[in-house]
């Protein structure tokens, strides 16, 4: 395959960074648990980031995720059975519970996140990073977001 072919040929990840959302969640509110789960992703695992980003004019821009992030969603059960099998599986992952939309600042959301055992958090969002087959097993029964 000649460098040029090489250059053109689709990228494929044999890894995914995927959000899962409560689907009764109002649109602000989708927008902003999956702006604070994917920043866990992107904070702990610097392999999932690309190289920064600069326009034709030398104008320096922060680096992104280097592969696709896939949004999908799914009703509260489906979030509550995700969530059991992304900690199964310890695929690194980020939550966000209901709580949250109460607090204001880093400080309060952990200590809500904490307050609260794992088994009766009111998950409304989830991020997980890991092998594409694992993470599509974690999201079984979820739909791509529309």
């Amino acid at each position: 395959m000649s460098t040029e072919t090489a250059a053109q040929a689709p990228v494929r990840f044999d890894t995914k960074i995927a959000v899962l959302l409560r689907d009764d969640l109002e649109t602000w509110q989708r927008l902003n648990v999956t702006a604070f789960l994917v920043s866990g992703i992107g904070s702990e695992l610097p392999e999932v980031i690309g190289e920064p980003y600069a326009d034709a004019d030398d104008t320096p821009y922060l680096p992104m995720f280097r592969q696709p992030v896939l949004v999908f969603e799914g009703g509260k059960e489906t979030l509550k059975a995700a969530h059991e099998r992304a900690l199964r599986r310890a695929l690194p992952r980020s939550v966000f519970t209901s709580d949250l939309f109460s607090t204001g600042n880093d400080r309060d959301n952990r200590a809500a996140v904490r307050a609260v055992p794992t088994e009766d958090l009111d998950v409304v969002g989830i991020a997980v990073y890991g092998p594409r087959n694992a993470v599509d097993k974690v999201l079984k029964g979820a739909r791509m977001h529309p």
